[in-house]
């Protein structure tokens, strides 16, 4: 018991407190440590079919954000489609 209850002890410790640094379209901004594009997108609450994502000078594709992991130290852009005329 002791052995499962460290286990998810460390588990919270890395997902839920450890932060990393990033910038965010020009803004430095500390984010939990191991999202990937998606779950940053969740984070950040926006609307994942409104946005384009780009991490460190290149563009993440939408069916590449779930195995594209933010690092600490990363360059993000993302911008929102805005509709109307």
């Amino acid at each position: 018991m002791r052995n499962e209850r460290e286990c998810q002890t460390r588990r919270m410790e890395t997902s839920e407190t450890k932060t990393i640094q990033v910038v965010l379209n020009g803004e430095p901004r500390s984010i939990p440590a191991g999202l990937t594009v998606d779950r940053l997108l969740v984070f950040l609450e926006m609307d994942p079919s409104r946005v384009a994502v780009e991490l460190d000078r290149a563009i993440v594709r939408k069916p590449d954000w779930t195995a594209a992991e933010v690092q600490d130290g990363a360059q993000l852009e993302v911008v929102w489609f805005v509709g109307g005329g």
